[in-house]
C-alpha cells in the first residue's frame, strides 16, 4: 500500500486529472491513497518564529496520518537524489524487506517540521529544481508508476 500525505489541495483541474491518471495506472501494481492535510495560512510579513509554528502545525497534521509501522519517505530538498532506476530498486527493497506500507510526504511551502524529518526513514530529493508542491505530487505519482514499470520490465520506461 502506498500513501501520499500532502499539505494543501490541488486547485487546477488539469493537474488533478493527470494525478488521477497515474493513480489509476499505479493500482495495477499497488493500492494507492492520497491524503491531503490542510495548509496553514501564512501572514504577509511572517517571522521565523511564525514559520516554525506553521511548520509544526502542518507537521502534526502529517504525523497524525502516519502509522508506527509505515516506512516514511520525505520529498525533501536536503534528501538524496536517485535516478528512476535506483529509486525503483529502493522501492522494491523497501517493499520486500522493510514494510509493505510506504508513506510519501510532501510538506507545505515552508518545508517540514523537525518532528516529521526525524520520523522519516528516507529523504528523497526529486530534483535540483524547485517545483510548486502541487506539481511535486504529479511528478511523484509519475515516478512511482515509472518505478513499477521498471520493476515489471514494461516498456513505459525507455
Amino acid at each position: 500500500m502506498i500513501r501520499i500525505v500532502a499539505v494543501g489541495k490541488i486547485k487546477e483541474k488539469a493537474l488533478q486529472s493527470c494525478i488521477d491518471e497515474y493513480k489509476k495506472r499505479i493500482t495495477a501494481f499497488s493500492k494507492i491513497e492520497i491524503i491531503e492535510v490542510s495548509d496553514e495560512s501564512i501572514p504577509a510579513n511572517h517571522s521565523e518564529k511564525q514559520d516554525m509554528l506553521i511548520k509544526e502545525a502542518e507537521g502534526d497534521k502529517i504525523l497524525s496520518k502516519i502509522k508506527e509501522k509505515d516506512f516514511v519517505i520525505l520529498l525533501d530538498l536536503a534528501g538524496k537524489n536517485y535516478s528512476s532506476e535506483v529509486f525503483a530498486k529502493q522501492l522494491e527493497r523497501i517493499m520486500t524487506y522493510e514494510s509493505s506500507q510506504i508513506v510519501f510526504v510532501i510538506g507545505g511551502s515552508l518545508g517540514l517540521s523537525q518532528k516529521v524529518i526525524q520520523r522519516a526513514n528516507m529523504r528523497w530529493k526529486l530534483s535540483d529544481c524547485t517545483f510548486p508542491h502541487q506539481l511535486c505530487r504529479l511528478i511523484l505519482c509519475e515516478q512511482i508508476y515509472r518505478a513499477f514499470t521498471i520493476l515489471n520490465h514494461l516498456p513505459y520506461h525507455k
